[in-house]
């Protein structure tokens, strides 16, 4: 073998598990199961399952007021937070109550988390609640000083919770003991991103801040650039948001620089949906009235897609397809290599939050308080 050619392949050979660990792929939920919002404690927005493609109405549970919680789905049971201050619980296969627990008077975007036999979710008064899922009985509350709009992440032995208090606080699960607060200068309302122990938001304060989950410790922070209320995704070492700057962002978590900002060339409207990110292309709607899915590496966009009304919902993937609601009261599949639609369902009332995947089947509520299920 030439000696050049010798040295190159060796050099190549040497990279090759960096290369690869770059390349890694998000995490997804399991096809079972889409245990919180986002589907992971580290928000990918994936799941394993596989939907039908042209999935059918299974059912629709009649709520009464707005669904803006987005669900979670465990053990063949579909929990949601309702605008009437219920934690409802609904059987997967056939839609039937379970049961309904009274949390606060309202319960707003905070999504439910299940962990270690319990449910997890904040109301509107600033209340956290743990619920034991067998029978909906409360186990503990705890208070923070305002409204809750974050969605409650578990990690091990730990339930991560923002307040818009300004503080993103650490509770034991198993007893509600606060175990750590931590303080912004503004309201958290993204719900964190973990990886590593480390938990992950871009604050209403215009800051990054990465928090040693176990002690409430910051790890760094550096800034945001602007108001921010998305939830953060993190894959490769890469954070990607929207913000109310109308722009998307990719942040370099080691060296904390930006490492590229999507702004669409005519619309200047902010970004509110979360994103994901799956095979090198970041999705996620805007207040726009657009689906857009960029490269994850340039920050180009790949498609757009147009829907009638703002997109505040974040999209779900799994097969090859995003699943995202809009406030044109349509739940949208799109294909993500060409961004075409290729099944969508008129609901007639806005659908805001976001959807869950698991067992072959989409959840979602619309805030004209129908829990749809389609699969």
């Amino acid at each position: 073998m030439d000696r050049r050619l010798f040295l190159a392949t060796c050099a190549t050979l040497a990279t090759a598990p960096k290369l690869f660990a770059q390349a890694k792929p998000a995490a997804a939920a399991p096809a079972d199961a889409w245990p919180q919002f986002r589907g992971t404690p580290a928000l990918t927005g994936l799941s394993a399952t596989t939907i039908p493609p042209q999935p059918k109405l299974a059912w629709a549970w009649e709520g009464g007021e707005a669904f803006d919680s987005s669900p979670a789905i465990v053990d063949g049971v579909v929990y949601v937070g309702a605008a009437t201050g219920e934690l409802i619980a609904v059987g997967l296969a056939d839609g039937k109550l379970r049961w309904r627990y009274k949390a606060g008077e309202a319960i707003g975007e905070s999504s439910p988390a299940v962990a270690n036999g319990r449910v997890f979710i904040g109301d509107l008064l600033g209340t956290v609640h743990a619920v034991n899922i067998a029978d909906g009985k409360p186990v503990w509350t705890q208070k923070t000083g305002s409204e809750i709009k974050s969605s409650p992440v578990v990690v091990g032995s730990i339930l991560l919770m923002g307040s818009y208090d300004g503080k993103l606080y650490g509770f034991d699960a198993a007893t509600g003991k606060q175990l750590w607060a931590y303080g912004t200068q503004n309201y958290v309302h993204g719900t964190p991103c973990v990886i590593d122990g480390v938990a992950h938001f871009a604050g209403c304060d215009e800051v990054f801040h990465a928090v040693d989950v176990k002690t409430g410790k910051a790890r760094f922070t550096t800034t945001a650039t602007a108001y921010t209320g998305a939830s953060v995704v993190i894959v490769n070492n890469v954070a990607y948001f929207g913000t109310f700057d109308n722009q998307v962002l990719a942040l370099d978590l080691g060296s904390r620089k930006v490492l590229w900002r999507y702004e669409h060339p005519d619309r200047k409207f902010p970004f509110y949906s979360s994103a994901s990110v799956t095979d090198g292309t970041v999705i996620l709607g805007g207040r726009d009235r657009m689906v857009h899915a960029l490269d994850a590496r340039t920050g180009q966009a790949r498609w757009t897609y147009m829907t009638r009304a703002r997109i505040d919902s974040s999209p779900a993937i799994a097969g090859g397809r995003a699943y995202v609601g809009s406030n044109d009261g349509r739940l949208y599949a799109l294909d993500l290599q060409s961004g075409k639609v290729t099944w969508q369902h008129d609901e007639g009332a806005a659908l805001s939050a976001s959807p869950a995947l698991a067992a072959g089947r989409i959840v979602i509520g619309s805030t004209g308080g129908r829990l749809l299920c389609f699969g």
